[in-house]
């Protein structure tokens, strides 16, 4: 098998999720019977179950070796930068930081990876609601996990998994006093959503709105003093 052919047996198989496997089941069961019921309901089926399995494809992601960077956790496009207080849930409101939030559309790989390497130092879950992620209040309004960070560098961030308008479920394995690389694997959102980067103001942010990401390898900023 030549180097075209694993690239296409990636592309057309590519490794899915341990979290999507019993949807992935649900879906073709469901196709199943309304193939049963009619044929042309089946071949709908059929799409939907491809679209899910798709959905849960879990790339392997080739994280840059730089140190003191923060990378996207997400896959998906960056909606907006502002400069905002940090999360009440992590005690963080007294501090000013930069959140970079990245929407994640359906058809985006949904799994989320430690923007930075250092030690979770807390975790929250908040249930909330589930409006349109692309909205601003949403990153106070939806059901979401906070977590802040304590970097390598010696700085902290914090970043959020915010459930959507699809969304309804937050899947983290991360927890407190847990170290991580960048770019590891700490959770993902099923279905459509955001993530929200928590970056102190001193830290150079290297991206701009509308810029696509790709999670674990995509570079956000630079903490080394805020210099590049």
């Amino acid at each position: 098998m030549n180097k075209v052919d694993i690239s296409l047996a990636h592309y057309l198989f590519p490794n899915i999720n341990n979290e999507g496997w019993r949807f992935i089941s649900i879906f073709a069961g469901v196709t199943a019977l309304l193939a049963i019921i009619w044929l042309p309901l089946g071949l709908v089926g059929v799409v939907l179950t491809v679209w899910c399995y798709y959905f849960f494809r879990d790339p392997e992601r080739v994280t840059p070796q730089v140190e003191n960077v923060v990378v996207a956790p997400a896959d998906g496009i960056v909606q907006m930068i502002t400069r905002v207080t940090g999360p009440e849930e992590l005690g963080l409101n007294t501090k000013t930081f930069n959140r970079i939030s990245i929407f994640m559309s359906v058809f985006n790989v949904h799994v989320n990876r430690a923007p930075a390497e250092g030690k979770i130092l807390q975790r929250n879950y908040i249930k909330g609601k589930f409006l349109n992620a692309t909205l601003d209040k949403a990153s106070k309004d939806n059901e979401r996990m906070l977590l802040s960070m304590r970097t390598t560098s010696g700085k902290e961030i914090a970043f959020v998994q915010i459930a959507g308008l699809i969304a309804r479920r937050i899947v983290c394995f991360a927890r407190e006093g847990q170290q991580y690389k960048a770019g590891e694997r700490f959770g993902l959102i099923r279905f459509g959503s955001r993530l929200d980067v928590y970056l102190p103001t001193d830290v150079e942010i290297l991206v701009s709105p509308g810029q696509t990401m790709v999670a674990g390898e995509t570079i956000l900023a630079n903490m080394q003093n805020g210099k590049a």
